[in-house]
């Protein structure tokens, strides 16, 4: 596996060498002193260039960058998808390199140079011309767990508790795909936003617990966090209940806890509807003829 200063050599030389690359800057993971370093750590390039349409026409100039396993052209992706995008404006390779390095790398022309300041985690590498502007230290300020308002606390719990009644009819039915959808893209969503705000409070809001809350393991205590754990659920329909039930304890004690401690108000009338309804349903017969029967 080539190493780090050996990567850095590559991309940077590729550019000094290339009169269309103007300058290189890198954002992500390896410019934030905040994440820890490993083995699977992107390198998330720019290529500010004259112009993208010679570098996405061209196909096989990245060879330059190494032997690979597979790649994902995502501008391509979500065009074929329907979707209305412009090259000229952002084209992108996402390489995992036979040797285990991974490169996503991205070209955008110098007129968009200035969007570097959209992204407080850009590091500038290269500047022929002096085109980019002046960018701080790299900071994951933006993307620190924010203070949540009252209303952005109700909406999450009034999401929590409603979106349950589809995760409930859906295993009355038995309709296992339909519950994934209404338990991962409903319920289960709000309980990590939660847990992300309960974070936040314990560490006035300075840390982010990352893409898709992936260092949330760091930040809660190991019991919350196994309890966390069996919220996710598997095909079994026994299984999947009993998951849920967790999440819903979960979610009830988190939110609790963020209406005593922090002065937030939590409905819980409609918790203990919600859940409660949940629970009724467990118990109807497969041939029941109502929801609630005489």
């Amino acid at each position: 596996m080539r190493s780090e200063k050996e990567m850095f050599d590559l991309i940077l030389g590729t550019a000094k060498q290339d009169a269309r690359i103007r300058a290189v800057y890198m954002n992500g993971s390896r410019t934030n002193k905040n994440v820890r370093k490993d083995i699977f750590q992107d390198y998330d390039i720019v290529y500010v260039v004259t112009q993208n349409k010679p570098f996405y026409e061209e196909k096989d100039w990245i060879d330059v960058f190494g032997e690979r396993l597979y790649m994902q052209c995502p501008e391509e992706v979500d065009r074929c998808n329907g979707l209305d995008v412009d090259f000229d404006q952002s084209y992108g390779w996402l390489i995992q390199f036979k040797d285990g390095n991974r490169l996503d790398l991205h070209v955008v022309p110098v007129d968009a140079a200035s969007h570097i300041l959209e992204d407080k985690l850009c590091v500038v590498l290269l500047d022929k011309d002096g085109i980019l502007p002046a960018v701080p230290e790299p900071s994951d300020e933006d993307y620190r767990i924010r203070r949540p308002t009252q209303q952005e606390f109700v909406a999450c719990c009034n999401e929590f508790w409603w979106c349950l009644n589809n995760v409930a009819k859906g295993l009355w039915r038995e309709e296992i795909p339909y519950v994934q959808a209404m338990y991962y893209n409903g319920s289960h969503p709000q309980l990590v936003r939660l847990l992300n705000w309960k974070i936040g409070y314990e560490t006035a809001f300075g840390v982010s617990t990352g893409k898709a809350s992936k260092y949330m393991q760091r930040y809660l205590p190991e019991k919350l966090w196994k309890r966390f754990l069996q919220t996710y659920i598997s095909g079994d329909l026994e299984e999947i209940w009993k998951s849920a039930c967790v999440m819903c304890e979960l979610f009830h004690d988190v939110a609790r806890e963020l209406a005593s401690r922090w002065g937030h108000v939590y409905n819980e009338q409609e918790a203990e509807a919600s859940y409660g309804f949940f629970k009724h349903v467990r118990t109807l017969p497969k041939d029941a003829g109502e929801v609630y029967p005489a």
